[in-house]
């Protein structure tokens, strides 16, 4: 599987979202309370120790372990997202999401993967009301993904820590 960048032009979401109309039809046969439990998702970073400034390479990966297709609604048209010790995108800026569903289709057994890189700083509103970018402090930092359903389940989210030194 190619590797894509989250955030590029070619591919906003960070998914190969090739259309596959057996996948559409079959999923479409399977409930969704089943789908989402079929959907896992996992975080991984290139290491688990970082200088300070260090860019912070995330990737997430999104199974579906059925072997049969599925389609899993989101509650917004996120299909996915990342924090930094809690910290939606490790910036307080005001995101503008769509409150409407979106879904995720996935073809039996397949996983998803995307990558996205935090520059080790966080983008913070000023007194002045002018953002501005903090480094990350010292010490151990929890980085954690996310898929944004209605009935979240451990399943769907999961987390694990850096240490910027």
């Amino acid at each position: 599987m190619v590797k894509r960048r989250y955030g590029d032009d070619t591919d906003r979401t960070g998914f190969d979202e090739t259309r596959n109309y057996l996948t559409d039809a079959v999923s479409r046969v399977v409930p969704q309370w089943l789908a989402r439990r079929a959907v896992t998702i996992e975080v991984d970073t290139d290491r688990t120790t970082y200088d300070a400034g260090d860019p912070v390479e995330i990737t997430v990966r999104i199974r579906n372990r059925l072997p049969l297709p599925v389609e899993v609604v989101t509650a917004t048209r996120r299909r996915w997202g990342w924090r930094v010790d809690d910290v939606l995108e490790a910036t307080d800026e005001q995101r503008y999401l769509r409150d409407e569903p979106t879904a995720v289709a996935f073809r039996a057994g397949e996983t998803k993967t995307a990558t996205v890189t935090w520059n080790g700083h966080f983008r913070r509103k000023g007194p002045d009301g002018l953002d501005r970018s903090v480094p990350a402090d010292r010490g151990e930092h929890t980085i954690s993904v996310f898929l944004p359903v209605t009935d979240p389940r451990p399943a769907h989210e999961d987390s694990m820590r850096i240490q910027i030194r």
